[in-house]
């Protein structure tokens, strides 16, 4: 397997509280992952090893098959983080101008790479507008770019599309998309799960320190809550008896079944109701969902980091 970033068995800990515990994942080149976890779940200790901010206590990083010392040696990596990284006084050519800098651009490449930002975000008509006076979905974009001028092969993203609305998400997506077409390897962490669901190739959750489950969705809901079909069945009135095949719902009027085969299983289904001389209302069939997969495996109790 061709990995663009691996780590095996990272653990770090402060004072006495561990907080990566055998941490391992594996990034294959050219994919998007998604990162996964609740709050304390030591995904930003995780971030903070992998792009060299705070050294692990053991284990080991590699980046393009190569061992990765603490410090450095990371040239080849980008990181996007949540918070923005923006001068909000600068304008956003100044802005690109800047982080392609701290890169190490110089002379052509980086008015190249400062072109090709403008394009890239769609901010060519604004690109002498200090970006103080852009809206939360354009600062994102400017935020995204400002971390990519070096043309990173992997590329770490915390959060980008937090607080943005429905069409700027679009377009991040839209351009974490022609990353991915250009060759880039990509990590997401987010809290978004429906991002991670229709957006990433693989799905990476991680708790307590390290991953708890790892895979394709289909991958996942087989391994943790099967591929059944939740059934959910309002009726004008509470059934008499107890209806063959359904369990009572949360209201009295509302009925609930799991299927594997919608088209064989359903009909029987409602057929009971009807024997039973209720009549059905409404019905929803809902597939097994990211959402089910991560309680499942994280729990329901709410977390403070």
């Amino acid at each position: 397997m061709d990995f663009a970033l691996r780590t095996t068995d990272l653990h770090k800990s402060y004072g006495s509280h561990a907080v990566l515990r055998g941490a391992s994942l594996q990034l294959r080149r050219g994919e998007r992952l998604g990162l996964l976890g609740p709050n304390g779940a030591g995904k930003t200790t995780l971030i903070r090893c992998l792009t060299g901010r705070t050294r692990p206590d053991s284990g080991t990083i590699e980046l393009d098959g190569r061992p990765l010392p603490a410090h450095g040696g990371r040239h080849t990596m980008g990181l996007v983080p949540q918070e923005l990284a923006l001068y909000a006084d600068l304008t956003a050519r100044e802005n690109l101008q800047a982080f392609a800098r701290f890169h190490g651009l110089r002379g052509r490449l980086l008015k190249q790479r400062v072109e090709w930002a403008l394009q890239w975000t769609g901010l060519q008509s604004r690109a002498d507008d200090p970006v103080g006076r852009f809206s939360g979905g354009m600062q994102r974009r400017v935020n995204l770019a400002c971390g990519v001028m070096h043309a990173p092969d992997v590329i770490l993203l915390d959060e980008p599309t937090v607080g943005v609305d429905p069409q700027s998400r679009q377009r991040i997506f839209q351009m974490l998309d022609e990353l991915k077409d250009q060759g880039a390897s990509i990590v997401l962490t987010t809290h978004q799960l429906d991002d991670a669901e229709t957006r990433c190739d693989r799905i990476v959750i991680f708790d307590h320190g390290r991953v708890v489950a790892e895979g394709t969705l289909a991958d996942l809901i087989e391994g943790t809550i099967g591929t059944a079909r939740q059934v959910r069945l309002r009726v004008a009135a509470a059934p008499r008896a107890e209806v063959p095949g359904w369990q009572s719902g949360e209201r009295p009027d509302e009925l609930l079944a799991r299927v594997e085969d919608v088209s064989l299983q359903l009909p029987r289904l409602l057929d009971a109701v009807r024997r039973a001389g209720s009549q059905a209302t409404d019905l929803a069939v809902t597939a097994p969902s990211l959402n089910q997969v991560f309680l499942q495996l994280t729990g329901n109790r709410l977390r403070d980091e």
